[in-house]
């Protein structure tokens, strides 16, 4: 692998006499690493792999398999994620004790959203948002298989997030870098680097914080993230927040034989990943605590909602469309107090104590998905959706289930037609694997509709 001769060089002056180490192991294979979901991974044979330390579900595989063709993997049981990036989890459980509304500013793919919605306080709140539409639909899509109902994504720069004054408890930003940390995983990120671009990178880093400062509650925490090593993208700009806004860099307790590495010269505690130290790609991290300011709150968010175009009258309108079937069912959720409400032709369904927020932002921003979507009008009639049964909240008993075999699974994945055992009962079939839902199908009696969306589906043959 090629390196920057002035990456090398900028790092040398940081690293001194482990550079060298940094280098060789830059020339290694990446350690693959997933994380899995703590309401669905019982069906995954996980014995014998190696913990991630600073991560309960975090493992490492002794090689890459073909993510691609195992349906646990599209069923959301597990995140194939960066190891180090898990470091998350420590802020959030040493500093997190009560429901939050959380914002993941930057989040596509979805690693860090589907990590938070494992993590947070129960009747936590997550706003993911993704300023890129392309990227958006990517996380949409992991949020759905991940399968909690307290999710909500947008698609908005971050200047319009900051309007939303002292909403979000805890914003997460792990930031676009120069990506220095995935030198052996990303060629792109070899090949663009350079010494002005990690200074405009520096430079935009401060601009989206700047841009979203205003949405943090006062008292509430900032998560700083980055995948590079250089000081511009991490230590001087941790120093400009300190400086600029006044923020309080806050300690994470981690243990020694982590290899975790301070901050560069600096006093304040900061969190460096280096992989010749640790098992997993360059990563930093910083907590920073926004002001306890006396600061006017908005004492009516939710001023001014009224008449949106997206929204109506939420269970009457429900009601209207979807004729008992599929409103009977969402009785059958595993959870309380649930809320119904129609986007366009889609009926979702969000924890009642979220429903404010998700008015609030739907007034404000560009809402792409929130909640879970329950059912879609197709027709004259409600089909239920994917994301239905790929809910984490879904009563077991709620629909008629099948379980298939590998070989059909994958046929199921790849949007084939399906030929169901003669006993199960016509209408909506949950279809399942190792007694995980993948999705619906519709029996017919001579054969199953496949309902999988095309999007969703494996386009490889095996």
């Amino acid at each position: 692998m090629d390196i920057p001769n002035d990456f090398k060089i900028k790092t040398k002056i940081c690293l001194d006499d482990s550079y060298d180490l940094l280098e060789q192991a830059l020339q290694e294979e990446s350690p693959v690493s997933i994380r899995l979901n703590p309401s669905k991974h019982t069906a995954m044979p996980i014995a014998g792999y190696e913990k991630v330390k600073w991560c309960d579900t975090g493992y490492y595989l002794p090689e890459r398999p073909s993510f691609t063709f195992d349906p646990l993997f599209h069923a959301g049981c597990y995140y194939v994620q960066e190891a180090s990036s898990m470091f998350l989890e420590q802020a959030v459980k040493q500093y997190l004790t009560k429901p939050v509304v959380c914002l993941d500013l930057c989040a596509a793919p979805g690693g860090k959203s589907t990590h938070l919605q494992s993590i947070l306080p129960v009747n936590s709140l997550l706003v993911s948002n993704e300023v890129i539409h392309s990227r958006a639909g990517v996380l949409k899509e992991n949020l759905i298989k991940w399968g909690s109902p307290y999710t909500i994504v947008t698609c908005n720069d971050p200047k319009d997030i900051g309007k939303l004054t002292h909403l979000f408890d805890v914003i997460v930003a792990d930031l676009p870098c120069s990506g220095e940390g995935m030198f052996r995983k990303d060629k792109k990120s070899r090949n663009e680097w350079s010494v002005d671009h990690v200074r405009m990178c520096a430079a935009r880093q401060r601009r989206i914080i700047h841009d979203v400062w205003a949405s943090l509650k006062p008292g509430g925490l900032l998560v700083y993230s980055t995948c590079t090593f250089n000081r511009e993208e991490n230590e001087e700009n941790i120093r400009h927040f300190i400086e600029h806004y006044n923020a309080e860099i806050l300690p994470v307790s981690v243990e020694a034989n982590w290899n975790i590495c301070p901050a560069i010269d600096e006093s304040f505690p900061m969190y460096r990943f280096y992989p010749h130290r640790i098992k997993g790609e360059g990563f930093s991290f910083a907590l920073l605590k926004k002001p306890d300011a006396q600061c006017k709150i908005q004492s009516n968010r939710l001023k001014g909602v009224k008449g949106m175009s997206t929204v109506q009258n939420p269970t009457h309108y429900a009601k209207r469309f979807v004729q008992g079937s599929i409103f009977n069912m969402i009785r059958l959720f595993n959870i309380s107090n649930i809320q119904l409400f129609t986007i366009r032709y889609g009926i979702h369904a969000i924890p009642a104590v979220s429903y404010d927020t998700y008015l609030l932002l739907s007034h404000h921003l560009r809402v792409l998905y929130a909640g879970i979507l329950v059912g879609e009008m197709n027709g004259n009639e409600v089909h239920p959706s994917p994301a239905l049964a790929l809910s984490a909240c879904l009563r077991n008993d709620a629909f008629p289930a099948v379980e298939m075999s590998l070989a059909d699974s994958i046929r199921y994945l790849q949007k084939e037609s399906l030929v169901l055992p003669g006993d199960v009962p016509r209408g909506f079939v949950v279809v399942k694997y190792r007694n995980t839902p993948l999705g619906f199908v519709k029996n017919i009696g001579t054969r199953a509709n496949n309902l999988y969306p095309q999007e969703w589906k494996i386009r490889r043959k095996t």
